[in-house]
């Protein structure tokens, strides 16, 4: 039967939690599940003690009947029922990592995958080949799926398209999905790289040696010893340059770079193994296989994804890592492609819009800001700001602890003094609305300024702060300690994994207002369906004009009306606290006829 016992802050080892599903009443494991155990096992990580969590609505524990077929190389592995989730993980969607403190959560699959690497690299430094999978400067798949198409396409696009074919594997089966064309037309771009100019030159020197001995590209050797790929299996090796190659002669050093040849695809990112290759192996797998059985000819439309799934193949450690996550991998020949033609459905997948997004009319922009304010104004559209509730309102910081204040920080003075007037404003409307037991949400946390002043002014209010960077939540984490806050929890993630209720959300995110600004005089509709819970208030900082902006934040009330918000746009105290100085409040209609009532999300 499931475990129910809570892993509360202060666990002694840092837990995975992984989903398990059911599909015509068997239960399985995902392919989100199944990404993260295989790199776990490359990476013979045992560092976590991990958990599957069963969260469809007939959790009825896990049989001995069926049991999965699980790496070995897992210390620990046990089942956990959703009530048994410690109170992040239970908020989040999966997977999610939580460390040893119990107060910081990762979830999302490419930050959970990112975690198991470091901390792999933590505990073995001599892992060269698993520090690798993080890609130059580190940045594999670093970039949030919300502003990285490939990462978009990586880590939602491939999984969700692959699962979906295999719920209905016979459906559509000769429609390739969007997301499949997409890797397959990667694949056939140049590749770039850091530094490629020195393998580039070897390869037209190579070229050049066999047009002079008569010889063919590939005469007499097998099909994936070219160059990239020499070159990639030296990388795995952690040699400097590739094994057998030569210092170019006098006239390939005058070859202009832009006449060099290009580098052709050996993996997902171009010439080296990553982390997108480990993400990718497990999808791909399922997918061909499924094709294999069921459409073999389609697989004719995918002639560079099948020669990628080959040669991911060669790279050590992938053949145990596969097999002893229990599925075995294909010998297949890629076709050439040639012989094939392109692939169907010309349709690019970053050109649709994904499943709930509205389409914006491509309105074009004439005139300027004032004009555009003008014709608003004489139809009756113009910003009104209403009086701030409590102007004179301040934090008691002469006795807060000094690592709250600010000015402790490495800010100038002038700017942290700004910046205690801006927590002023915001921490004035919290205290204002907050009830005891309320969860209160800081989104896009930052460094924690704005939800370390809620948790330490709230000590009867649970705070949890949401930021996609780590080291600015690592840092938060680490002030809060310092500051012995005990009713603050982190989860690093994008907005979207988080899921869990909550009554107050407070966001201080200044930095994409110009993006929104710049969409203005296209009258772009802003809504807020994003926010998971209907109970939340929002803040948000202008950053432009005060009139344009007052504008832009009119159509947000609106929006936010339209939900049954009664909502002010009103101004920080003093103005000059910052040029992005305008706040929106959203109230719903329990909290506005029940203001000393306490309102579940």
């Amino acid at each position: 039967a499931a475990s129910t016992v809570p892993h509360e802050p202060g666990q002694l080892h840092p837990c995975l939690y992984l989903e398990v599903c059911s599909h015509n009443e068997e239960t399985r494991l995902p392919l989100h599940t199944s990404i993260v155990l295989f790199l776990l096992s490359y990476c013979e990580s045992k560092s976590f003690k991990v958990f599957l969590v069963r969260r469809d609505s007939n959790n009825k524990g896990f049989p001995e009947s069926q049991r999965f077929h699980l790496p070995e190389s897992l210390s620990v592995c046990d089942f956990v029922s959703p009530e048994g989730l410690p109170r992040l993980v239970r908020g989040c969607r999966l997977p999610a990592a939580v460390d040893e403190s119990g107060r910081l959560c990762r979830a999302g699959l490419a930050v959970v995958l990112r975690h198991i690497i470091i901390r792999t690299i933590e505990a073995d430094p001599s892992r060269k080949d698993v520090q690798e999978l993080l890609g130059f400067k580190k940045t594999c798949l670093k970039a949030c799926a919300e502003v990285s198409k490939w990462t978009r396409l990586c880590e939602l696009g491939i999984p969700s398209a692959v699962e979906e074919h295999l719920q209905k594997p016979t459906g559509q089966a000769q429609l390739l999905p969007p997301a499949i064309v997409t890797l397959e037309r990667r694949l056939a771009e140049p590749v770039k790289v850091h530094n490629d100019d020195k393998i580039r030159r070897q390869k037209l020197q190579e070229q050049r040696q066999r047009q002079k001995n008569g010889t063919s590209e590939g005469e007499g050797k097998p099909e994936l010893e070219g160059l990239e790929l020499r070159a990639a299996l030296a990388k795995l090796a952690v040699d400097s340059v590739p094994a057998g190659t030569t210092r170019e002669n006098s006239e390939i050093r005058k070859v202009k770079t832009t006449d060099l040849p290009e580098l052709e695809h050996v993996f997902a990112e171009g010439l080296y193994f990553t982390l997108t290759d480990v993400v990718l192996l497990p999808c791909i797998h399922h997918y061909l296989c499924s094709l294999q059985t069921h459409t073999p000819n389609t697989l004719h439309h995918l002639p560079r994804l099948l020669r990628w799934y080959g040669r991911v193949q060669e790279v050590p450690g992938v053949l145990r890592a596969a097999e002893d996550c229990g599925f075995v991998l294909s010998e297949v020949q890629a076709p050439t492609p040639s012989l094939f033609g392109p692939p169907q459905q010309e349709n690019r997948d970053d050109l649709l819009p994904t499943e709930g997004q509205e389409v914006t009319p491509n309105l074009h922009f004439v005139g300027g800001p004032r004009p555009t304010m003008t014709k608003l104004k004489e139809n009756g559209i113009e910003a009104v700001f209403s009086p701030h509730p409590r102007p004179a309102w301040t934090l008691p910081w002469d006795r807060l602890p000094a690592a709250i204040n600010p000015t402790e920080g490495k800010m100038s003075d002038i700017r942290a003094v700004r910046k205690m007037q801006q927590l002023n404003n915001l921490a004035a409307m919290v205290t204002e609305l907050a009830r005891p037991g309320d969860t209160i949400v800081d989104f896009c946390s930052g460094t924690g300024h704005v939800g370390i002043v809620l948790a330490h002014t709230l000590p009867d209010c649970q705070i949890i702060l949401i930021e996609n960077k780590e080291e600015s939540l690592v840092r938060a984490q680490r002030r809060s300690t310092e500051l012995g806050l005990k009713n603050i929890g982190f989860l690093q993630a994008n907005l979207d994994y988080f899921t869990g209720p909550f009554q107050i959300g407070v966001s201080d995110t200044c930095k994409k207002e110009m993006q929104v600004l710049q969409q203005f005089c296209s009258l772009l509709l802003l809504n807020i369906s994003y926010f998971r819970s209907q109970h939340f208030i929002v803040f948000i900082c202008a950053n432009a004009g005060k009139h344009c902006m007052g504008l832009v934040d009119l159509d947000r009330a609106w929006a936010a009306e339209t939900h049954g918000y009664s909502v002010q746009v009103m101004t920080m105290e003093p103005e000059s606290c910052s040029p992005k100085n305008n706040m929106l409040l959203g109230r719903p209609p329990q909290r506005t006829a029940e203001p000393a009532g306490h309102v579940d999300a």
